[in-house]
């Protein structure tokens, strides 16, 4: 077939499903999270608007869960159709995690309809809550389980390659694998901080249209400093994974840092635009900065790309999704430390609507930065599928129907993403915050 490339196809068609399902995986790994602080606070201060809070969250929850069921289901499906030789490699050593990882999910399923259809059944709403924690474990263990079968395609270990077949199979060393810290970390938290600004994101935005109840007001005070809090962590941990990096991905730093000979004293070097002579020209250059990052020590060597063979190198326009990852992060969190400081030394800019407008950015921001680490994380480790053992090309299908598929995909994640915003669109303006507020009122549950 004249021009046609199962492997580019291959990639494109997961690439896509990536895209798509980690909007659903980060708002359902996040938000359960969110709803048990929301309830807990409204608990600890006999405060039904954020009891409130806690139960319009879980229905919008449960529209993504239902779309995040369907994307995810689509890459266990497409590792089989796409990838059958990887899998017929590695299979055996990411069963266990995978089975773990369903195993989580239906864990979280079951808790969250007791969670949800019992809402009325308890007067005790502590008695609810309780309900609601394993539906926050069961999200983030899944996220966990999914993100080591991710880690051990950086870092694969855990078992012996003998004649094209991996033998002396130990799933458990395989999940531990080194990358399984830092990564399953930075999952986990950037996880909450990105579900914690889409949350404050829809408060701001009714307050920037110049609804000024005090439930938007708490919603957006509570998911800020929430965010605040993750937004930290999730830098912290970013300066571990760069670490990672230097030791066991030093192709994969080099590349994102266009780091391209070993030296001691790096720069880190952010923005800027790379030559085809190799120049890089406009870039802001941190003295030292790359050296800290990758070892702690600004005289410290960092293996630069001219070690590492011609085929082995990560694309280099990776530099330019770290520089997004990480411009949005700090710009995220200097936003939220504002309004958080700005609530304490109640500075009268805080609420303005022009900064009412930075914080409704926030949440689309946020999920931008997990969609350009995701692809940090995934082009980066290219050309291999498995490092060290199995590069893409040879892991992906030769099926003649890729093209067919990427198709249909397309037309499926089409349906689901505006199926779901629109469900949920129409699900709360149909129900306006203030009417359930008025009818809560008048059964004696909460002042409107």
């Amino acid at each position: 077939m004249n021009g046609y490339d199962p492997v580019l196809l291959s990639r494109i068609l997961t690439g896509l499903t990536l895209t798509v399902h980690i909007i659903y995986a980060t708002i359902g790994v996040g938000i359960p999270l969110m709803i048990a602080i929301a309830q807990w606070v409204g608990i600890r201060k006999n405060d039904m608007h954020y009891i409130l809070l806690a139960r319009r969250w879980t229905r919008g929850f449960v529209i993504t869960v239902a779309v995040g069921v369907v994307t995810g289901t689509a890459i266990g499906l497409q590792l089989s159709l796409l990838w059958p030789n990887f899998m017929q490699l590695a299979g055996q050593v990411i069963s266990l995690p995978l089975f773990m990882e369903t195993f989580a999910f239906f864990f979280e399923a079951i808790f969250l309809g007791i969670y949800l259809y019992t809402w009325d059944r308890f007067e005790n709403q502590k008695k609810h809550l309780l309900l609601l924690i394993p539906v926050a474990i069961g999200s983030s263990a899944s996220a966990m389980f999914i993100t080591m079968v991710n880690a051990f395609m950086n870092t694969p270990q855990g078992f012996e390659l003998k004649n094209g077949e991996l033998v002396n199979i130990d799933p458990i060393v395989a999940m531990f694998n080194p990358a399984m810290p830092t990564k399953v970390a930075h999952v986990l938290a950037t996880a909450y901080m990105t579900s914690a600004f889409v949350l404050a994101s829809i408060a701001a935005w009714h307050l920037w249209k110049g609804n000024r109840h005090i439930y938007h007001r708490k919603a957006l005070h509570l998911m800020m400093k929430t965010a605040f809090i993750f937004s930290v962590a999730s830098a912290l941990i970013g300066d571990l994974s760069g670490k990672f990096l230097a030791e066991y991905q030093p192709e994969k730093l080099a590349a994102a840092e266009w780091h391209f000979e070993t030296s001691s004293h790096a720069p880190l070097i952010l923005f800027g635009a790379l030559q085809e002579d190799g120049e890089v020209k406009y870039a802001l250059e941190i003295p030292y900065a790359l050296s800290i990052l990758a070892h702690n020590h600004p005289a410290a060597v960092v293996t630069g790309l001219n070690e590492v063979p011609e085929d082995e190198r990560p694309p280099l326009y990776i530099h330019y999704l770290f520089d997004v990852m990480v411009t949005i992060g700090v710009f995220l969190m200097v936003v939220a430390a504002a309004y958080w400081l700005g609530s304490i030394f109640r500075w009268k800019w805080t609420a303005k609507k022009w900064f009412f407008g930075l914080l409704v950015a926030g949440g689309p921001l946020a999920m931008a930065a997990i969609e350009a680490g995701w692809y940090l994380a995934e082009v980066g480790r290219q050309p291999w599928i498995l490092r060290g053992y199995m590069k893409t090309a040879e892991g992906a299908t030769s099926s003649a129907h890729v093209d067919t598929m990427l198709v249909l995909f397309c037309l499926l994640y089409m349906v689901l993403v505006i199926a779901s915003a629109t469900v949920l669109i129409r699900m709360f303006r149909r129900n306006p915050v203030e009417r359930e507020l008025a009818e809560r009122a008048n059964n004696g549950e909460v002042a409107p």
